[in-house]
C-alpha cells in the first residue's frame, strides 16, 4: 500500500514526465491530463502550503479539508508551477465573518498573494478574481445562491489570457486577463471557514458536453436489443440471463416526469431516452424488468442518478423475493449527478450497464454494493472524474457481500480516472478483462477484504500501480495475467488463488495488444445498433 504522500509524488512526478513527452507523444482520445488530486483520504495534507487560518483534515461525509476559522484570510497552495490548468474541488462554505467574504478555488498561484480565485460569496454572488500583491480585484460575477452547509463544486479554468468559472459544471463567468502566466492550484477562505474535497487539477478544459448526434435520430430509432457477456447473462437465483423489457412495450420520453414514471411502472417495459433529460437532484429508482436505452449519441439524464435496489438497510442477509433484477442500462450520458450516477444495491441482480459515457457526479459512477451479484458493466466510457466504481461499500459489511459481488468488466475506457476502477470488497470471482485504463493515477483495479479478482487480458498505459491486493484495508486476493504494461506503467502486486469466471461463463478474450484500438472505437454512447 502506498502512502498519500507516495502516490501524490508519483502524480506530480508524472505531470513532469508528461510535459517533457508532450512534442513526441500525444495521448489519442484523451480529454485532459491529470496533473495533481487529492481526496485526503489519507488522513494528510502532505504537499499542501498554508497561509492563515486553521487547516486540518477532517470527516465531511468522507474526508475533506477543512479551513476552521473565519478570523483570516486563508490560502493553501499545492502543485507544480503551471500555465494552462482547470482546477475543480468540491467546496462547502460553513461561515462567513461580516460580509463580502467568500471561499474559493485558485489557478496559477504564484504565492499566497498572487492568483486567479473563483469564490462562492456570501452577498449572494460567483466572483472571479485575481490577487496581484496587494487587495483582490474582481474581473466578473454572476448573481449565485450561497448556503452554508451546502456542497458546491468549484472549476476555475485558465489558459493563455482566457479564464472561466464553473459551478456545478455550468459556466457562470468569464474574462481575459494577462497578469499571471503560470503558478499553482490553491484553496482559500476569505475570512469564511469552509471543507474541500476531492481536488482535482487537469491540463484541459473539462468536463466536456454530452457529445451530440450529427442528425437527430427519427422518432422510433431505439436500439433496445442486445446480448451481454458475463455475469449479467448467468442463470441464476431464478433469472436466465438479463433480457430487461423485452416482451413488455416501448415508450419514449423526453421530460423527467416521463422517465421517473415509466421507470417506476410494473411489468417488462423498454425505455427510450430522447435529448439530454434533467431530473431532479438524488437518485430515482428503477424497477425490474426495465431497459433503458438512449436514442443517439446525445441522450442521457444530468442533475441526479438512476437507483437500481431497494433501500439500504443492514442485518439483511439474503435476498428478498422482491429485489430488483433484470434491468438494462445502455448508451446513456450522465452528468452532473449529486450523488452516484448509477447505484445497484440491495441484493439487486441481473444488471447490464453498457455503452454508457459517465462523468463529473458527486460520488461514484457506477457502484454495486449489499449483495447484489450477476452484474455486467461493458463498453463504458468514464472521463472528468475520481472515485469511479466501487463494488462493495463497507469492510464490514461481509455479512451481505460475501459470496456474492459476482460483476464482469469488459471492454471499459477508464480515461483519467484516478481510482476505483474498480474497488473491490468480498466478491468473487470479479472478472476485469480487456478494458482500456489510461493515466489513473492512484490505482487500476483495487481488490481488498478478502475478494477475489481476476484480471486479465487488459491495457495498462500510465498507469503506475495497475492492479493492487494491498490498496487499503484488509488484503484481497488476485490473479493478473495477460496483461499490457506501457509507458512506464508498473506491474500487478497479486497474491492468492482465485475462482475462474470459466466456472460461470463462457467468454473469449480479445488480444490485449488490440484493446486500446478496440475500446477508443467501441465504447461509449451512439455506438450500438438499431
Amino acid at each position: 500500500m502506498r502512502t498519500g504522500r507516495a502516490r501524490r509524488t508519483i502524480t506530480l512526478l508524472a505531470a513532469l514526465v508528461a510535459a517533457l513527452v508532450t512534442a513526441v507523444w500525444t495521448l489519442p482520445g484523451a480529454s485532459a491530463a491529470t496533473l495533481f488530486g487529492d481526496d485526503f483520504e489519507d488522513g494528510d495534507a502532505t504537499g499542501w502550503s498554508r497561509s492563515g487560518g486553521s487547516w486540518s483534515v477532517v470527516t465531511d461525509g468522507s474526508r475533506a479539508y477543512r479551513q476552521s476559522g473565519t478570523s483570516s484570510d486563508a490560502r493553501a497552495l499545492a502543485g507544480a508551477g503551471w500555465a494552462d490548468q482547470a482546477v475543480r474541488a468540491r467546496v462547502k462554505p460553513i461561515g462567513f465573518s461580516g460580509s463580502g467574504r467568500y471561499v474559493a478555488v485558485l489557478a496559477r498561484a504564484q504565492s499566497t498573494s498572487s492568483y486567479y480565485f473563483l469564490g462562492l460569496s456570501n452577498a449572494g454572488s460567483v466572483v472571479l478574481g485575481k490577487r496581484t500583491g496587494g487587495g483582490s480585484v474582481t474581473l466578473a460575477t454572476a448573481a449565485a445562491t450561497v448556503s452554508a452547509g451546502t456542497w458546491y463544486t468549484l472549476r476555475l479554468e485558465a489558459f493563455g489570457t482566457s479564464l472561466r468559472g464553473f459551478v456545478g459544471n455550468v459556466q457562470v463567468v468569464s474574462a481575459t486577463d494577462s497578469s499571471l502566466a503560470s503558478g499553482r492550484a490553491g484553496l482559500a477562505g476569505y475570512y469564511a471557514s469552509a471543507s474541500y474535497d476531492d481536488v482535482l487539477v487537469t491540463d484541459l478544459g473539462g468536463p466536456s458536453e454530452p457529445p451530440t448526434s450529427p442528425t437527430p435520430p427519427p422518432p422510433g430509432t431505439c436500439p433496445t436489443s442486445g446480448t451481454p457477456v458475463g455475469f449479467a447473462a448467468v442463470n441464476a437465483w431464478g433469472q436466465n440471463g438479463t433480457t430487461g423489457g423485452a416482451g413488455g412495450p416501448t415508450v419514449e420520453v423526453d421530460t423527467a416526469s416521463e422517465l421517473i414514471s415509466a421507470m417506476g411502472q410494473s411489468g417488462p417495459l423498454n425505455i427510450c431516452v430522447r435529448g439530454m433529460i434533467t431530473v431532479p437532484a438524488g437518485m430515482h429508482n428503477v424497477a425490474s424488468d426495465k431497459t433503458i436505452v438512449g436514442i443517439g449519441a446525445g441522450s442521457g439524464i444530468t442533475g441526479g442518478g438512476l437507483n437500481i435496489g431497494l433501500p439500504a438497510e443492514d442485518g439483511v442477509t439474503s435476498p428478498p423475493a422482491n429485489a430488483v433484477h433484470n434491468v438494462i442500462i445502455r448508451n446513456l450520458v450522465f452528468r452532473n449527478a449529486t450523488d452516484d450516477s448509477v447505484n445497484v444495491q440491495m441484493f439487486s441482480h441481473h444488471v447490464w450497464i453498457d455503452h454508457n459515457d459517465l462523468s463529473a457526479g458527486y460520488d461514484g459512477l457506477i457502484d454495486v454494493k449489499r449483495g447484489s451479484s450477476y452484474v455486467t458493466v461493458s463498453w463504458n466510457h468514464t472521463h472528468h472524474h475520481t472515485k469511479n466504481m466501487l463494488l462493495g461499500h463497507d469492510d464490514g459489511n461481509a455479512a451481505q457481500d460475501v459470496g456474492r459481488l459476482k460483476v464482469s468488466y469488459h471492454h471499459n475506457w477508464f480515461d483519467q480516472t484516478p481510482q476505483r476502477n474498480p474497488r473491490v470488497r468480498f466478491g468473487e470471482p470479479v472478472h476485469v478483462f480487456n478494458n482500456y485504463y489510461v493515466y489513473n493515477t492512484d490505482v487500476g483495479v483495487a481488490c481488498q477484504a478478502n475478494a477475489g479478482c481476476v484480471v486479465e487480458g487488459n491495457y495498462f498505459e500510465r498507469v503506475e500501480e495497475p492492479v493492487s491486493d494491498s490498496y487499503a484495508g484488509p488484503a484481497g486476493r488476485c490473479v493478473a495475467r495477460n496483461n499490457v504494461f506501457v509507458l512506464e506503467s508498473g506491474t500487478p502486486d497479486c497474491g492468492g488463488t482465485v475462482q475462474e469466471p470459466s466456472t460461470y461463463y463462457a467468454y473469449t478474450l480479445d488480444d490485449p495488444n488490440s484493446v486500446k484500438a478496440l475500446v477508443t472505437a467501441g465504447a461509449g454512447t451512439g455506438k450500438i445498433g438499431a
